[in-house]
């Protein structure tokens, strides 16, 4: 959880560096930090636990092509 809170406030204080130093605006650049840093851990997360499927491929047998007279 330290961990989790040391990216936010890492995240925050870049974001706030790149806007130029603003004052009166760090709940939104924490805010927006959060947001930033769940939403790479979660993809994180979710990669790990995420199996590969491959397209299911039709059977000739099950799915016969009609021909168009000529």
């Amino acid at each position: 959880m330290q961990d989790l809170e040391q990216k936010v406030r890492e995240r925050a204080y870049q974001m706030w560096m790149e806007a130029g130093c603003p004052d009166g605006r760090s709940d939104a650049f924490w805010l927006e930090a959060q947001r930033d840093v769940l939403a790479a851990s979660l993809g994180d997360v979710a990669g790990a636990t995420a199996v590969e499927k491959k397209p299911a491929r039709k059977s000739k047998a099950t799915s016969p092509k009609k021909r168009r007279a000529a």
